[in-house]
């Protein structure tokens, strides 16, 4: 059985948690500040992290970024009330997979942790390759020459899906039809951050042009690669 660690100070919110994803075999345990989740993350691996980023004593970012620079891999969730893009885009940056803006729709949670576990325990998938780069999107690992970087769970997903797709100008609400669980809450719009995001992480190995933005019609990865 799954295990899950949700660190928050709302017990409302972690009751309501707790219960929906026992109803669905996962088990969750529950801290309520920063410095008692550090103890138990230096004594056991969870399967997926559940973090607030305004925790009391030490806030959730700076748990972040020492769990991820004592080497954690796990998947990380930020919870947080501020929708401003350039808060969400630090948050990220501080080494979480994926974030939700409180209040949120505890299925739609559930979703994202069911899709990060998956990436985590799931079948070998076959690497894609364009153009020198190469993608394994279990891990969301990229890969150019000798370099490599290992994206979000949306990065990773919005990148196979328009690899997979090659060619083919999509939209952002296309994307976001095809990429989000069907009850999620968001727009268009966070298409358009993860992108963002995707292009960035890009950079990082010199394929900064890779997704192109088609003006007023999309998004796409064009290519001459026949395989």
């Amino acid at each position: 059985m799954a295990k899950l660690l949700m660190v928050d100070d709302d017990l409302e919110l972690g009751k309501t948690l707790k219960s929906y994803l026992s109803n669905h075999g996962i088990t969750l345990e529950i801290c309520g500040n920063g410095e008692d989740a550090e103890q138990l993350l230096d004594g056991f691996e969870y399967d997926l992290i559940v973090l607030d980023y305004n925790l009391p004593k030490i806030t959730g970012e700076e748990v972040c970024r020492k769990f991820r620079h004592k080497g954690g891999h796990t998947p990380i969730i930020f919870l947080t009330g501020n929708c401003e893009i350039d808060f969400l885009e630090k948050a990220l940056d501080a080494g979480a997979d994926d974030y939700m803006v409180k209040p949120f729709n505890v299925r739609e949670l559930y979703a994202r942790i069911k899709t990060l576990m998956r990436r985590r325990t799931g079948a070998i998938t076959a690497h894609l390759a364009i153009d020198g780069l190469s993608l394994d999107p279990e891990k969301g690992i990229v890969t150019v020459g000798a370099e490599s970087i290992r994206l979000r769970a949306k990065e990773s997903a919005l990148l196979e899906y328009l690899m997979r797709h090659k060619n083919r100008v999509y939209s952002s609400q296309q994307l976001f039809d095809a990429i989000w669980p069907a009850d999620a809450e968001g727009s268009a719009e966070g298409v358009r951050t993860w992108m963002k995001l995707l292009r960035h992480k890009l950079a990082q190995v010199g394929k900064e042009d890779m997704v192109k933005t088609i003006l007023r019609s999309g998004y796409t990865i064009e290519t001459q690669d026949k395989s």
